[in-house]
């Protein structure tokens, strides 16, 4: 028996009564099938990859957000270790500056490489922009060590030199007028020129002659050019004499301090008038008072 080749349709009203009779191929029958068939499933397998996709952009927008979030971090980490580099820089300036006026320093530290620099676009921070964080983190740790070093064996030299800078002779004894300042002079007595070793500082008799550094007295008494002199040992081969006093207030191997009162002008020995010479002498030769006198 022959197989169908068309599949036919008959309509019929509700009462029973034929409308219409239609006939399809059968191929036609079997596409409408498949379709039938075919069509829900596609769709359901569409909206399962939808379902899908939307929730890997959902993935995707929270991992941006921590991309981002970590990028922000690394780039305030650089940042900082650039201003931390810098301001060690400061501190190496610092330091050459303080040890410039004594000469070359002994052993100075070779500089450490240059840390930091620019970020790049926002990219994932994976394990190299972390390890490269460390290694700076490192670098810098030993920088700062090494300044720190640095500064504590300035600190010391410091200390030593404050000691030492202490002991000098910096404030003036007693206020007034320079009437002879240190050097060659026309002398008093006879119209010719001679060296004056000190400073002669007007004042009335009977003005309080102050320490200007710490010591032990060395001499108290009467000396032939200058009268009741007073000479004060402040260490370091550093003297300073007082002479013309009208009173001396200390006794010889009295240790003193900055800004006691050791003596009185006065206008006795060779002098013209009251006034105070002055004289600072460092191992045993004059020196000019005035480069010793900051106060």
């Amino acid at each position: 028996m022959p197989a169908l080749r068309k599949v036919s349709l008959l309509v019929v009203h509700g009462d029973g009564r034929r409308i219409a009779r239609v006939a399809l191929p059968r191929w036609l029958i079997l596409v409408v099938l498949g379709l039938s068939l075919a069509v829900p499933a596609s769709v359901a397998v569409i909206y399962t990859d939808y379902l899908q996709l939307r929730s890997q952009r959902a993935s995707l927008n929270d991992l941006t957000a921590r991309v981002a979030e970590q990028q922000g971090w690394i780039d305030a980490a650089q940042s900082k270790m650039r201003q931390i580099r810098a301001e060690i820089d400061g501190w190496r300036e610092l330091r050459a500056k303080i040890w410039e006026p004594f000469g070359p320093e002994d052993g100075v530290a070779r500089r450490a490489p240059g840390i930091g620099g620019g970020t790049g676009p926002l990219r994932p921070a994976d394990t190299s922009d972390r390890a490269a964080i460390g290694d700076e983190l490192d670098r810098l740790t030993d920088i700062v060590k090494e300044e720190g070093d640095n500064l504590r064996s300035l600190e010391r030299f410091l200390g030593r030199a404050t000691r030492v800078l202490a002991a000098l002779p910096s404030r003036w004894p007693v206020r007034g007028q320079v009437n002879s300042s240190y050097g060659s002079r026309v002398s008093p007595w006879s119209a010719k020129a001679e060296f004056h070793s000190g400073l002669d500082i007007g004042a009335p008799v009977g003005t309080p002659v102050k320490a200007p550094a710490p010591g032990t007295v060395v001499f108290a008494g009467v000396h032939a050019e200058y009268g009741q002199t007073l000479i004060v040992d402040h260490g370091n081969e550093t003297k300073s004499l007082y002479g013309h006093l009208s009173r001396i207030s200390v006794v010889v191997n009295q240790k003193i301090e900055r800004g006691d009162v050791i003596a009185q002008t006065g206008n006795t020995g060779r002098s013209s008038g009251p006034h105070l010479h002055y004289e600072i002498q460092v191992k045993g030769q004059p020196v000019n008072p005035t480069g010793y006198l900051w106060e």
